[in-house]
């Protein structure tokens, strides 16, 4: 029996599908991490097979590099790819000026090295994540497991003197049990409500010891390629000033 895909499957679906359209023979390309990147990963392995796109390709999880090895796509790691011409992400949130919040798949930190070591970074959404202001949705916070208690501390402190709406601090959990990243690191899920400074909150947040990396991705996406659920395709580009 088919199965009928939902709205914003459909939408997510779409914005993939043309982002992989800028996809060409010879790149090497940053594959994201998460439920909009699993479509680019299978529209690429489609080109691959009918059209014989010839990628290599920098996985961000081991999520997306299982996928990916199934689809076909030739993989390599960072440091054997070098710089990548291109990085193609979902995101959790996007405000006006193309700041992000990234992470709910919780590889924040693979996402943030490969997307920093290339070219250009597209973002594929759809239309639910675009926002007047970050914050809705929780910002993740990596950090190691020993002294986590200790930085959740510290962190509770410097959000005193954010410009926040929000304040409470979760340990993200599954199946009962600490989430732990590829890296075998912990997630915080920090509840904010709303982000005045994207910027100053992300520098603020990496001063703090026992924090690896944040999910505010400030400065680094360029494109932004939205789908709606009624199948067309935004391709929204940031401003040049």
């Amino acid at each position: 029996m088919s199965t009928v895909p939902s709205p914003i499957d459909s939408a997510k679906h779409a914005a993939a599908e043309r982002a992989s359209t800028l996809v060409a023979s010879g790149m090497k390309v940053g594959l994201g991490t998460g439920s909009t990147a699993t479509f680019l990963v299978k529209c690429l392995g489609e080109r691959v097979r009918s059209e014989g796109l010839d990628i290599v390709c920098v996985p961000t999880s081991s999520a997306t590099a299982a996928l990916a090895h199934e689809e076909g796509i030739r993989l390599a790691t960072l440091d054997e790819a070098g710089w990548l011409d291109l990085t193609v992400d979902g995101a959790d949130e996007f405000d006006p000026e193309f700041n992000l919040i990234k992470g709910a798949g919780g590889a924040l930190l693979q996402e943030k090295i490969v997307a920093t070591a290339s070219d250009r970074m597209i973002v594929i959404v759809d239309a639910s994540k675009q926002v007047r202001t970050l914050g809705a949705f929780p910002l993740p916070v990596e950090v190691l497991g020993f002294g986590m208690d200790a930085t959740k501390a510290l962190l509770e402190q410097a959000l005193e003197i954010q410009d926040v709406d929000g304040r409470r601090i979760e340990p993200r959990r599954r199946n009962g049990k600490l989430f732990r990243t590829d890296e075998g690191n912990h997630i915080l899920d920090l509840h904010l409500n709303r982000i005045g400074d994207a910027q100053g909150l992300a520098l603020a947040l990496n001063q703090i010891p026992g924090i690896v990396e944040n999910g505010l991705f400030v400065g680094m996406c360029d494109t932004i390629i939205l789908g709606n659920v009624d199948d067309t395709v935004e391709t929204i580009v940031a401003s040049k000033e």
